[in-house]
Order: structure tokens, then sequence, then C-alpha cells
């Protein structure tokens, strides 16, 4: 579901006009984008209830097609993230329930990733629990 690494997202939401934005090219744009709100959300930098930028606006952020920003919405929708006001825009969702929901699956896939890479490098579970513990103390 979420393909979360040290770098998150390799987009450059904050772009200047005329700068490049950086993508993952061996992921779909619209999933990176999706992922970078998402965590923007969860990190309180968007706030519940609060407005989204218009479609067009969006693309122009990302530097991406407005059809593609156009499926992020709907994808961020359909998903419980955003909701959609007939001619007022697109906003952030209330159910504060559901983006805390969203932030524990996230912490739990890195968890999980972070884990079996360990275990594919033969790390024992107490080196894991270790290693965590030094990285933690750090």
């Amino acid at each position: 579901m979420y393909y979360l690494t040290s770098a998150l997202v390799k987009c450059k939401r904050e772009a200047k006009e005329g700068e490049e934005v950086e993508f993952d090219h061996t992921r779909p744009i619209y999933m990176q984008v999706i992922e970078d709100i998402k965590l923007r959300i969860i990190r309180g930098e968007l706030k519940v209830g609060d407005k989204l930028p218009s479609t067009r606006e969006l693309a122009m952020q990302y530097q991406i097609n407005p059809n593609t920003a156009s499926r992020i919405y709907n994808e961020l929708e359909q998903e419980g993230f955003c909701y959609t006001k007939r001619g007022l825009g697109t906003f952030i969702t209330e159910d504060e329930t559901m983006i805390i929901e969203a932030k524990e699956t996230m912490a739990e896939k890195l968890i999980e990733d972070c884990i079996n890479g360990l275990k594919q490098l033969n790390y024992s579970e107490n080196e894991v629990i270790a290693l965590f513990q030094k990285k933690i103390g750090e």
C-alpha cells in the first residue's frame, strides 16, 4: 500500500517556477504525489478541514498534467483523505481518527520493511532490537 523509504517521496513540491520537480521514475507520479499529500496531512502541515489547491494549482505545484492532478484528488477522496464540495473545492477530511489510523499504518509498514531488510542481512531479533535501541539513543 505505502512505498516509503528514507527518501519518502522524491518530489520537490516547493519547487519555484522554472525549477524541475524530481520524481522517482520507477513508480507512477500520481502515487508519489498522493503519498506526499498524505504525509503532509499526517505531519500536520495540512490541517483537518483545510482547503486543498485547485486541480490546476496542484498540477502547477508538482509540474504534472491536470488530468493527473484530478486523478490524485479522486484517489485521495476514495481513500477518505479528502472530500469535495461542489463549487467550493476539495478539503482535507475532518475525520481525525482516520488520519491517526493512516499514520499508524504507515509506521507499521516502515518498521516491517526495515525489519525485513535487516533479516535479509542476517540480523537476529536481538541484534535488530539492539540496533533500534542504539539508534533511538543517538
